[in-house]
């Protein structure tokens, strides 16, 4: 971003499917509640072409759907649902249709999917006020439509600690196993993805498989199992990409950062505004108590300068240190605030809880956050000059849990300046514990 913010804005959910045809993978999705765009590319890897645009036509939420006769079909909206058929290269509108709406008792439906089984046709959504999955059936993409729920205030599994799933898609293996896969509403750690298996019965709608009423702590793996690196530990930045669990706040300058056996971060932004700095990296946190500790030195920053790790939200605190002429000062700073009301402006930048002066190197710096569900939802922060003995620095700040602010709570490493650009911070290592 450039001179602005987009937090909560972009793509909602969208779809992904590939056409024998044309031996192409085809995107379909709807940018801020206006335009679709189509993105087409011989492999899921790319590379990805932008091959068509719908004007003043928001695919919000949708599904698409390749039929046996390679007509491809997409299901769409919220609360009134529809389907659209596309023209045969798929990047036109042929027909649109309303096809139903939400049914009694729910406050709504999103979240749509389609299938084709058997010769029957399937719409899969969600009405997210009751936790509810619902399941709709046809013998034409243009109805009519009958519904039955597949699932209605289940509890996800307790380990997870959140809400009953509902949103989510259905999943074909190569053997002809169905799977059912949701996410849980696990704030403040976010989105949180669960998979369970599904059977169909003789009225041929599918049946969620529950264990004692609720999600199961564990089901069979559906394939075999794959290894996976950790993405809790220590993470030195080798080589020279970035690790798969990190993700920027921003699109990134990708000239301000450099990963070379270690993270250099330049400063990319002039600001004061914690939410407006660009190259800001952030982490997913683990657990019901979340650790993360960096360590940076500011050997190369530039007077006016501030990097350091952040407990990031709408609602957020940081740990920090500034540069101001040769003195150096490691601050905690509380309280940084979004307005979800209007645009997710910046209402604050914060003040300063407490702070120590320290000399210019190596320095780590640690977080501790309350991330469970029923927890006192606080952050608090630490230093340490030589990676052993760590001091506090200020009280703990209760960070926000609405829901809104749907990515959860996150660790940021940052660094921007606030009177001109040209310094930088070289990141050793992060651990997340």
């Amino acid at each position: 971003m450039v001179g602005g913010t987009a937090y909560r804005r972009g793509t909602w959910a969208s779809t992904l499917r590939y056409r024998k045809s044309t031996g192409l993978w085809y995107w379909y999705g709807c940018i801020d509640f206006w335009n679709s765009y189509v993105y087409t590319a011989p492999a899921v890897t790319g590379p990805w072409t932008r091959a068509a645009e719908f004007a003043a036509t928001c695919f919000y939420d949708c599904g698409l759907l390749i039929d046996d006769d390679d007509t491809m079909y997409i299901v769409y909206g919220s609360n009134d649902v529809s389907v659209a058929q596309l023209s045969s290269n798929g990047l036109g509108i042929a027909k649109t249709q309303k096809v139903f709406s939400y049914p009694s008792p729910f406050s709504g439906i999103e979240g749509n999917r389609m299938y084709k089984r058997n010769g029957l046709y399937y719409i899969l959504d969600d009405a997210p006020s009751e936790g509810a999955t619902l399941i709709w059936k046809a013998t034409s993409p243009w109805g009519p439509w009958t519904e039955k729920t597949l699932n209605s205030g289940i509890p996800g599994p307790a380990a997870l600690g959140g809400g009953s799933p509902c949103q989510g898609s259905l999943i074909e293996t190569a053997d002809g196993e169905w799977y059912f896969m949701s996410f849980i509403w696990s704030y403040p750690s976010g989105r949180l993805p669960v998979l369970a298996p599904i059977t169909w019965g003789s009225d041929d709608f599918p049946v969620f498989t529950a264990v004692n009423g609720q999600w199961g702590a564990s089901y069979p793996n559906p394939l075999p199992s794959h290894p996976l690196a950790s993405w809790t530990g220590t993470d030195t930045f080798p080589g020279t990409k970035l690790a798969v669990p990190w993700e920027w706040n921003h699109n990134p300058d990708t000239t301000k950062f450099a990963v070379n056996n270690g993270l250099t971060l330049s400063t990319a932004t002039i600001t004061t505004d914690l939410f407006e700095a660009r190259n800001t990296l952030t982490h997913r946190v683990f657990g019901a108590v979340s650790v993360g500790t960096v360590v940076l030195d500011t050997s190369n920053m530039a007077d006016g300068d501030i990097c350091g790790l952040a407990a990031y939200r709408d609602w957020s605190a940081y740990i920090g240190i500034s540069r101001s002429g040769s003195k150096y000062t490691i601050s905690n700073v509380q309280g940084m605030k979004q307005d979800s009301a209007n645009n997710w402006v910046t209402l604050t930048d914060g003040t300063t809880a407490a702070s120590a002066t320290i000399a210019q190197g190596k320095v780590w710096l640690r977080g501790t956050m309350q991330a469970a569900a029923t927890s006192t939802h606080g952050v608090s922060f630490e230093y340490s000059l030589d990676g052993t003995t760590f001091k506090a620095l200020g009280g703990s700040y209760t960070m926000n849990t609405d829901y809104s602010y749907f990515i959860g709570y996150r660790w940021g490493i940052f660094n921007f300046a606030e009177k001109s650009l040209g310094g930088s911070v070289k990141v050793s290592s992060f651990t997340l514990a």
